[in-house]
């Protein structure tokens, strides 16, 4: 049937069974000769094979299971493996019921028909386990308990569920109400019915409640299993929590609530009331939440008298509440005009949170009125007029009031207000008493008040005494004091970035940050990591958890005294083997074995001044530590693995830094591997070289402790290992001869001890053996350690066994002990019979195969301890992590009582995988993602390979024609980029982190201990342990346009379904679109939009989970807020963690989070945090120089200076988690001005007001802030131009209006420098240096710089160098590198700080944050005189490839180039024109730093470019530069393509009359140029007549119509002879160009600002094609040194160097990728 599809296969099979079925007895209804088919039989038929598929699979059985679970409360099973099988067998019975359910209507109504429906109405009714598992459910089967999830078996969920549900005072719901699923109905029921809220709505927020019950109930206690119930307290916090802003709201505004008082009011109601504002907000799609406030107390007012009964009725609460606001927000977002309309003519997204928390809002009424002015269509109005809208157009003295705040008299009251604040705090302060806000207030005040001395000092003592001048003309005055004035308004910041480097630092060394700096570090502290783990990040439960007797058995056996210790082991290893021949040699061996690696030195020695075995108190310790290290192992090793999963490490690597479980019976801490390398090796060339007593021998071991753990270790397996090969065969031989045996080993025993006591144990044993006894023992473990044994092996370790007999009896031995075991009869009658070792037994005991590994390993490995891990990004995680251990920290608490938490990751249409296209395609030197990656990262290369068990010699067609290779590949590749993939991963490293610590806090839910001991596998197939997990974690990603991408079968929808199938708990929510018609019953027009939910089904499908309807298009403002708006209702938890799709996450730093969260319990002043700021680190600074300068900038921030934000400042509440997440924000502000990623959010309190993520257009654009993720110069261009511009809106609008008027002075500050403040400062650091030069040149050019240098010069007048050189020092970075450095000496100490810092310099790390100064300087500015802010994306590849020239001047034409060919004019005419005192020395020194800038500003997008020298392409740079420069704009032609069209692109932010005004005015200072340097000229003499300056216009005119009516060549032949035949010299030529270039660049700055005037006059033309001169002149300046130094080939190489760091320490050739390998290719 159905082509024989087999209904049991996996997967896409049992789809393709459902669909072919389906599709074949369509085919069969089709009419055939104008006849139906009969089809009775095929229905009979599929009905019959239904019952059958149900017997085979024990369905009813599995029912009734089921039910005896369900009625005793126990649990069914732990094994994922059954439940996987069990979830696919309801996976084919759902297609099977689906497909019946289609073919039922056509059947016999009263035969097989009836017996299909009577199926289905039993599966809905009755059949609980085969409904649950066929409902899609999100967390929790709140529908059906299912037999497959055990989250419902939780006490806690149980006691939430029935705590929900309906009882008998509630109104009673309509007899035809339909209850979803088989549950009773619940107070959610009773909402949807009053309310009319959407069914998936209520479905999402009823799990929601269940979770947020369940999980206040278990931090406070675990309900019992019989018949849990939930805590009042805990009913009371969530209550408390989700209204509070609701409370107060009705406070400010002076409203009753819904309720009395608190105690009035029953649990019931209190959970009804969450109830309702939970399903507003889950239906208030994206917009301001704050209205939920309004929306609620309306609502529940309406709730509560239905609970009374005066009220019923059912209303559609998105139609007739949400729509009308949702239209009335779009109408005004539409008149935002893209971003380009002033913030005055259109309410934004605060305007409106505003408005519903003034009294006006009530206006609205309840239900709302639709005539409502607030709901009316926006009219055209003014801009102040806004604000009279927005107070009904009445004019009252309120309105009044409010109009002022736009205008000067509120501004300049305000600065009043703010000078009073300062003057009188102190007595406010004074007159708290010592309470809390004092001691909070002193930090914060002391520091501001710290910076303002020093910066009041500086001004004072180095520019304001000694600035005087007896000039009193003002332009001179200007020109002097300017300079000074600016440095005086912007180096506050300087000191404010010294000081919060200094403090930052501080506490950072009193955090104890930095202690295990090395790899060296973490050797040598290795054994204190135990128990700090223990102490911090292990939840008391584990600690209560006992460990097995073998400690106390340990400490019994050592405190045996010393002569009876030997005779004691020897009866205890003798007794089990009844002395057979083999229990003889063994014996011997173990004795010579244990003599040869020296731990009974310890044991049987008198050696007590080396460790002493009396000693209570050490064997304690012992105790602990093994105690302590059998709690860190699984944790420790789960990390490695990680880390080996992620081809950090080799196998090799993996087992050397792998600690053993230390659970077994083994009597001491075993350490990893990587600590003993080559240790026994050390000890056995010690001895054979030892020439004193025994007691220094054991001295020297000692002086290495991990090489005494070593030898001690070494003896205890070999006692293991040797004892557990004696088989069952070996010990029924010659048991009458035990006596005789133990006897004769006892004889051989003392003899070896009391060498030992006598030191002559070099007499007894031949030491110079010792090489050769270790290498037969190896090559015996060498062969025990393969697994699966085959008769040859047995053979070969019979006889290696033997070989290991012979070298101890005959070469280690001394000649009397080889006589005395010659006379054992029993030995040599063995010997000659060849029975002795002539059988082993091989090891099969999980505990002695790791031994006999690990053994074998420690007598092999010939490593340094310093080369393991050999991968540097290994390395640094690992000392990190460890090093954080040692931080103090809130305790951890049980996953069943950690905080809950969520993580949320918008995505739109980035890079989720790379293809295998991808991976393989070229650039245009030949470089694929592939062949760059195998070459940056060769170590992880291989193992990869290995990982997949493939050669080293693999290559990428090999791997492609395996599938699963292939995909191990993209895989491999996605998780080194900037993808989903690897974000995804990261995150999902939560989940895994918490079933581990779930897993070994054994909560009782059929977990056994025999599952314990395959630690650390068990914990991924503990059902309950991944039930935990989910109770406590949710990961959602909201990909916007999911449902478009899988409608157009883009492969970024099927990456997405693959990340699904690989992690289950993840979630992803989509916005998906609905044609509906236009509504009048015609098509096209209108559109639904829909919020989903979807996982993947057992099968790897998408399965919608909820479905909610939008009232419209949620894109209101930029895209990004809004995906993560519509997505966060399906988000669950007490927190919330925001992670842009960017980052990464690792185990180690998982493992931490519940430390985390209980900060959010902890008190760090007058108020509970609610933002906790996370560090990032950003993966992508090894990937380049820019890279790693972005990654050191960000660092610095997100530690030093949110350290400071969160202490002294009380700005910020800061924890040393690390994350490959990024800010921290602020604590006491309760504001964000961007969501910040990897910070953690108080969930409850953010979603109640107004979310994470606000909507206004153009403002809020700036969601990061030194992310540092990019890694080529265009992108951090890009980014920070995004971020700078971003600010400069925020400044335009009345954002930081709102949020500063609630500050004090000092908080101010705070709030001010860390914000927009700190574009402001950049901007005046630039702004600086144009004031000081062109106050220079207006010196230089009115000759008053000579008088003024002699009156300076005699009264000792520096300021002005002062503040020149103050200047240079914040242009060239030196003090934003302060706090980098700090940082630098803090986590690397002061050596590595040192090289890191002189590094960074010669990788030029200077002349990229001057560069950067100019970014942003430029588009903050421009945003503040043109606004206009813009989202731009920044890409997130690889960049490796070379970008062009003219990709590059159209990128940094207007924001670098042209500002620096001014500064460099400016500088030249100082340098032609001034005056210093010192000469040319002088001139240098005082402009060095201006050249500098120039330098930088000009070059750096070419230093930093790929290739940039690199002569073929210089080549093709310049061809494509002219061809871009040379064509032809028009419609539809982009930039890219034409000099013209980029042209007019760049002008687009001129459109303001506002902003035409003042370009217009700053245009007017290239004019200075052409008027001063007339009178400077040779020709003109002494003649200072203004005609003068007028004629020098003349002339411009004829030069310009002479350079546009004749050639070239006909126009210097005219300069010619003006210079042959008039005075004009040379030198007045070279200065009128100096002049007339700014003249002309003016005049064409004049012509773009009032293009439409031109264009009228019919000039355009000509102003484009000058406009064009202009530029290829300038690039022309700029690409001659280039083509010249790309003559060089050195230059290139050396260019490569600089760009790509980590070349310097992996010695890796990035010349070779650069070059391409298409001629390997090719050959």
């Amino acid at each position: 049937m159905a082509q024989n599809l087999d209904p049991n296969s996996d997967g896409r099979g049992v789809l393709q069974f459902k669909t072919g079925l389906m599709s074949v007895i369509k085919q069969k209804l089709a009419k055939r000769d104008g006849a139906s088919i009969d089809r009775d039989r095929d229905i009979e038929r599929l009905w019959e094979f239904y019952k059958l598929y149900k017997r085979r699979h024990r369905v009813d059985d599995i029912q009734k299971e089921e039910q005896k679970w369900r009625e005793s409360g126990t649990t069914f099973s732990s094994n994922v493996g059954e439940i996987l099988k069990m979830r696919k067998v309801f996976a084919t019975l759902r297609a099977l019921i689906e497909v019946l359910e289609v073919l039922s209507r056509d059947a016999d109504p009263n035969g097989v028909g009836r017996s299909i429906r009577d199926e289905l109405g039993r599966i809905k009714k009755a059949d609980a386990t085969l409904s649950a598992e066929l409902t899609p459910y999100n967390i929790v089967p709140l529908e059906a308990q299912s037999m497959t999830n055990a989250i419902g078996v939780f006490p806690e969920v149980r006691g939430a569920v029935q705590a929900i549900r309906y009882t008998e005072h509630f109104p009673r719901l309509p007899d035809d109400f339909e209850i979803s699923g088989q549950r009773d109905a619940d107070m959610f029921d009773l909402l949807e019915y009053i309310f009319g809220f959407q069914r998936d709505n209520v479905r999402n927020q009823r799990e929601h409640l269940v979770l947020t019950l369940s999980n206040a109930q278990s931090q406070l206690s675990i309900p019992g299993q019989n018949d849990p119930k939930i805590d009042e307290n805990a009913v009371n916090e969530v209550f408390l929590k989700v209204l509070d802003n609701y409370i107060k709201w009705c406070k400010y505004l002076r409203i009753r609530f819904v309720y009395n008082k608190l105690e009035a009011i029953d649990r019931d109601r209190k959970l009804f009331l969450v109830s309702l504002y939970f399903l507003i907000w889950g239906e208030a799609a994206n917009m301001a939440k704050e209205l939920d406030a309004k929306l609620d107390h309306g609502e529940a007012v309406r709730a509560d008298s239905c609970l009374t009964g005066t009220d019923t009725g059912s209303v559609s609460f998105l139609e007739r509440i949400i729509c009308p606001i949702y239209e009335t927000i779009s109408a005004e977002a539409a008149r935002n005009n893209g971003g380009k309309a002033a913030h005055s003519e259109w309410r934004n997204y605060d305007d409106f949170n505003e408005y519903f928390w003034t009294p006006a809002c009530f206006e609205l009424g309840w239900p709302m009125k639709t005539e409502s002015r607030f709901l009316s269509k926006p009219k055209g109005r003014k801009r102040s007029l806004t604000i009279i809208a927005f107070r009904k157009e009445h004019l009252d003295i309120d309105t009044f009031k409010i109009l002022l705040s736009a205008g000067p008299t509120y501004a300049i009251m305000n600065f009043i207000e703010c000078l009073l604040d300062v003057v009188l705090m102190y007595g406010a302060y004074s007159m708290a008493r010592g309470m809390a806000i004092s001691r909070l207030v002193i930090r914060y005040v002391a520091f501001w008040l710290i910076v303002l001395a020093s910066k009041f000092t500086f001004a004072y003592f180095l520019q304001a005494r000694s600035s005087y001048s007896s000039n009193n003309h003002a332009l001179t005055i200007v020109s002097l004091w300017a300079p000074v004035l600016a440095i005086y308004l912007m180096d506050i910041h300087i000191w404010y970035t010294l000081l919060s480097a200094i403090i930052g630092g501080v506490m950072g060394a009193k955090a104890r940050l930095g202690e295990i700096r090395s790899i060296e570090m973490v050797h040598k502290r290795f054994e204190s990591f135990p128990e700090a783990f223990a102490q911090n990040l292990v939840s008391p439960v584990v600690k209560r958890v006992p460990l097995g007797q073998h400690t106390s058995q340990v400490s019994d056996k050592l405190k045996l005294s010393v002569p009876s210790l030997c005779v004691f082991i020897t009866i205890l290893a003798l007794l089990p083997y009844i002395a057979t021949p083999m229990f003889c040699s063994l014996l011997i061996l173990h004795y010579i074995l244990s003599v040869l690696l020296f731990f009974n030195l310890s044991m049987v020695g008198h050696c007590a001044d080396c460790i002493s075995l009396s000693n209570f108190s050490f064997l304690d310790g012992q105790d602990m530590n093994k105690a302590y290290a059998a709690m860190f192992s699984p944790f420790w090793n789960e990390i490695i693995k990680s880390l080996r999963e992620e081809d950090y490490l080799s196998n090799r690597e993996m087992d050397l830094l792998s600690i053993p479980s230390n659970t077994g019976s083994l009597r001491l801490v075993q350490w990893p591997l990587f600590l003993l390398c080559s240790k026994i090796l050390v000890a056995i060339d010690l001895a054979m070289e030892c020439k004193e007593t025994q007691e220094v021998l054991w001295r020297q071991i000692c002086d290495d402790e991990y090489m005494a753990y070593a030898v001690q270790e070494c003896y205890y397996s070999v006692e293991k290992i040797l004892n557990s090969m004696v088989n069952d065969e070996g010990r029924r031989w010659y048991s009458i001869s035990i006596c005789l045996n133990l006897s004769t080993c006892l004889i051989c025993q003392y003899h070896i001890s009391n060498s030992i006591e006598q030191g002559s144990l070099a007499i007894t044993l031949n030491l110079k053996k010792l090489q050769l006894v270790v290498s037969r023992f190896t090559a015996l473990t060498g062969l025990l350690k393969i697994r699966n044994e085959t008769p040859d092996l047995a053979k070969g370790a019979a006889k290696a066994m033997f070989d290991f007999y012979e070298v101890v009896t005959h070469d280690l031995l001394s000649h009397d002990l080889r006589e005395q075991l010659d006379t054992w009869n029993i030995l040599a009658r063995a010997r000659n019979e060849g029975r002795l070792f002539s059988r082993i037994a091989w090891p099969r005991d999980p505990e002695i195969i790791e031994q006999v590994k690990r053994l074998h390993l420690l007598l092999t490995v010939k490593d340094a301890a310093a080369n393991v891990p050999k991968n540097l990004e290994a390395r640094r995680r690992l000392e990190f992590f460890t090093n954080s251990l040692f931080m103090d920290m809130p305790q951890a608490r049980p996953v069943a009582e950690m905080v809950p938490f969520s993580v949320f990751t918008p995505y739109y249409s980035e890079t989720v995988l790379y293809s295998s296209s991808e991976l393989r395609s070229e650039n245009e030197d030949g470089i694929s993602i592939l062949f760059y990656l195998q070459k940056i990262f060769p170590d992880e290369w291989e193992n990869f390979l290995e990982r997949i068990g493939r050669s080293e010699s693999t290559g990428d067609a090999d791997l492609q024609a395996s599938s699963t290779d292939a995909l191990e590949l993209r895989f491999w590749v996605s998780y080194r980029g900037q993808t989903l993939a690897r974000t995804v991963r990261g995150m999902m490293y939560y989940r895994r982190a918490l079933m581990l610590q779930s897993f070994l806090e054994r909560r009782g839910l059929g977990v056994d201990d025999a599952s314990l001991t395959n630690m650390p596998r068990g914990f991924e197939s503990s059902i309950e342990a991944r039930a935990q997990a989910d109770l406590k974690f949710t990961y959602v990603v909201s990909c916007q346009i999911y449902g478009q991408q899988k409608q157009q079968k883009k492969p970024e929808a099927t990456d997405i379904g693959l990340l699904l199938q690989r992690y289950e708990a993840l979630r992803v929510a989509f916005i998906h679109s609905e044609d509906v018609g236009s509504g009048d019953g015609g098509s096209g027009g209108k559109k639904e939009f829909y919020s989903k939910l979807v996982k993947a089904d057992i099968h790897g499908k998408d399965e919608e989970i909820y479905s909610i309807k939008l009232p419209g298009d949620p894109k209101l403002g930029e895209g990004k807020p809004e995906n993560q708006n519509h997505a966060i209702v399906f988000t669950r938890g007490e927190a919330i963690q925001t992670i842009d799709m960017n980052q990464d996450n690792y185990l180690e730093e998982a493992i931490k989070m519940r430390n985390l969260l209980e900060e959010f319990h902890g008190k760090h002043g007058i108020r509970r945090p609610t933002i906790l700021g996370v560090r990032e680190h950003v993966f992508t600074g090894s990937v380049s120089s820019l890279a790693w300068f972005m990654s050191n900038q960000e660092t610095s921030f997100v530690t030093l200076g949110q350290r400071v934000l969160a202490y002294p400042l009380k700005a910020t509440f800061h924890f040393e988690l690390f994350f490959i997440v990024e800010l921290v924000s602020s604590l006491v502000f309760r504001v964000r001005m961007h969501y910040g990623h990897p910070d953690v959010f108080d969930r409850i309190f953010h979603i109640t007001r107004g979310g994470i993520s606000k909507a206004s257009r153009v403002i809020n654009i700036s969601e990061d802030i030194y992310a540092g993720r990019d890694v080529g110069l265009n992108q951090i261009a890009l980014f920070e131009g995004k971020v700078a511009g971003g600010n400069g809106e925020q400044v335009l609008s009345r954002d930081v209006y709102r949020i500063g008027q609630l500050f004090d002075f000092f908080r101010m500050m705070s709030f001010y420098f860390t914000t927009v403040g700190f574009y402001v400062c950049t901007m005046m650091t630039v702004l600086t240096v144009y004031v000081f030069l062109y106050g220079r040149v207006y010196l230089a050019f009115s000759g008053a710089d000579r008088a003024i240098s002699r009156v300076a010069k005699l009264s000792g007048n520096t300021a002005l160098d002062a503040a020149l050189n103050a200047q240079f020092l914040v242009q060239i970075g030196v003090f934003t590198a302060v706090p980098m450095v700090m940082g630098f000496i803090l986590e690397l100490g002061l050596l590595k700080a040192i090289f890191s810092f002189i590094t960074m310099q010669f990788q030029l790390c200077s002349v990229f944050f001057t560069f950067s100064l100019g970014t942003r300087t430029h588009y903050f500015g421009r945003t503040i005189l043109h606004g206009g802010a813009k989202y731009r994306a920044t890409g997130r590849g690889f960049v490796v490839q070379h970008i062009k020239f003219a990709d590059n001047y159209r990128l940094y034409s207007r924001s670098h180039f042209v500002k620096a060919f001014e500064v460099a004019l400016l500088l030249i005419i100082y340098i032609a024109y001034g005056y210093t005192d010192g000469g040319a020395s002088s001139f240098v020194l005082l402009t060095i730093s201006s050249w500098f800038l120039v330098i930088s500003w000009l070059f750096a997008p070419y230093i930093f470019n790929p290739s940039g020298f690199e002569w073929q392409k210089t080549v093709e740079d310049f061809e494509d530069w002219v061809s871009w420069l040379m064509y032809k704009g028009g419609v539809g032609v982009k930039g890219e393509l034409s000099w013209e069209s980029w042209w007019e692109e760049e002008q687009a932010h001129i459109q303001t009359l506002r902003g035409r005004i003042l370009e217009s005015i700053l245009s007017l200072r290239f004019f200075m140029f052409q008027y001063g340097i007339v009178y400077k000229l040779d020709l003109t003499g002494k003649n200072t007549s203004l005609a003068l300056y007028g004629y020098s216009w003349v002339i411009l005119l004829v030069i310009v119509f002479l350079f546009k009516g004749v050639a070239s060549l006909t126009f210097i032949a005219l300069i010619v002879v003006a210079i042959a035949l008039t005075p004009l010299s040379i030198p007045d030529m070279f200065a009128c160009v100096l002049g007339f270039i700014p003249t002309g660049w003016g005049l064409l700055s004049l012509a773009i600002t009032w293009k439409q005037v031109l264009r009228v006059l019919g000039l355009w033309e000509t102003v484009r094609e000058f406009g064009r001169i202009y530029d290829a002149a300038m690039g022309m300046l700029i690409f001659s040194p280039i083509a010249l130094l790309s003559w060089f080939p050195f230059i290139s190489t050396f260019q490569s160097r600089l760009l790509f760091n980590q070349a310097f320490s992996r010695g890796l050739e990035i010349s070779i990728i650069l070059a391409g390998n298409r001629a390997n290719v090719e050959t």
